[in-house]
């Protein structure tokens, strides 16, 4: 075939194409626009309005254990991990004296070593209050001084969490939490807040607060340092009307909208009254029954787009503002 044909070829063929591709785009386009709407129910169900940030394990009260006089150890009794009892004894340790002794009773034989053993009695570590060990720093056979820290023990674990200065004001004491860990994705603890500290941190003219959260019942699997995300739930509700928040557009006035079937399938806008919202649901508190339909549309609070737009043709998510910092608001 010369070029001649080709190109002659190429020019009866190529506008059919054209002409086919256009057809099946515009069918395509409109079977959905003009078809059915998707629609989803009005369900019942639960909803919680929470403050969502970011912390760490910590101890309540945390007791570091040093020697009373120089010595060397000489049993270690408890391990990291270990619960022990205020007054309990936990390592057993030697003056430098007495260790100088025994060393040199040693070389004499075990009848001169039992004898100055007899006669010098080792010193005893005791626990100073209840708890759990959290740190043990020596070994057997370690010289130690005054300042050695020998264990570290904590009465309790709770989750210290950096709450935003535009956010503390939701928070109370009493107030029910849920914490999960990052190595731990899955398990969700039920906590309580006990105490919100009164002086804030500034990092990068960000302010947050601490607040304290304890565990209803603290897990095996919690360490001291974990990192933490906790929710704050501020509201709960049980059983609330609850649509997508997908379905509700931008009315007039600042009010909600959302669209619903009405008559030959056609979408009608009707008025609704919205109360908690937690980024996917929102609650419905007046203008929707149980088992209504509603029509999803692009994005959350699209604003409708004029009288002489399609009742679908919306689009955009509202943008949403908040201070900077480790504590923000989200679906649980």
């Amino acid at each position: 075939m010369t070029m001649t044909k080709r190109r002659l070829v190429l020019a009866l063929i190529l506008p059919a194409l054209l002409a086919s591709g256009t057809w099946f785009f515009l069918h395509r386009s409109g079977k959905k626009t003009n078809g059915r709407s998707r629609t989803v129910a009005v369900e019942q169900g639960p909803i919680e309005d929470t403050v969502e940030a970011t912390g760490a394990v910590a101890p309540l009260n945390r007791v570091e254990i040093k020697p009373p006089i120089p010595g060397r150890i000489e049993r270690l009794l408890a391990e990291e991990g270990d619960s022990v009892k205020q007054g309990a004894t936990i390592a057993w340790m030697s003056s430098t004296d007495r260790a100088a002794i025994l060393d040199a009773a040693r070389a004499q034989g075990p009848d001169a070593l039992k004898e100055w053993q007899d006669s010098y009695k080792e010193t005893p570590i005791v626990a100073p209050m209840s708890g759990v060990v959290i740190l043990r720093n020596v070994v057997v056979g370690q010289t130690v001084d005054a300042g050695t820290i020998l264990y570290a023990m904590s009465d309790s674990l709770i989750v210290l969490g950096q709450v935003d200065e535009s956010d503390i004001g939701r928070i109370r004491a009493g107030m029910p939490a849920r914490v999960t860990l990052d190595a731990y994705p899955d398990q969700k603890v039920p906590a309580k807040v006990f105490d919100i500290l009164h002086e804030g941190k500034n990092v990068s003219n960000v302010i947050t607060y601490g607040v304290k959260v304890k565990p209803d019942r603290v897990p095996p699997f919690f360490r001291s340092q974990m990192t933490a995300n906790i929710s704050f739930i501020s509201q709960r509700k049980q059983k609330a009307l609850l649509i997508p928040a997908s379905a509700v557009q931008e009315g007039s006035g600042g009010s909600k909208q959302v669209l619903v079937p009405g008559p030959e399938g056609k979408p009608v806008p009707r008025e609704i009254t919205t109360g908690l919202e937690n980024g996917n649901k929102i609650e419905v508190l007046s203008g929707l029954e149980a088992g209504e339909s509603v029509v999803l549309s692009r994005g959350r609070y699209a604003p409708q787009q004029g009288p002489q737009s399609s009742p679908l043709a919306f689009g955009g998510v509202r943008p949403s503002g908040g201070g900077q910092g480790q504590s923000s608001r989200r679906t649980p």
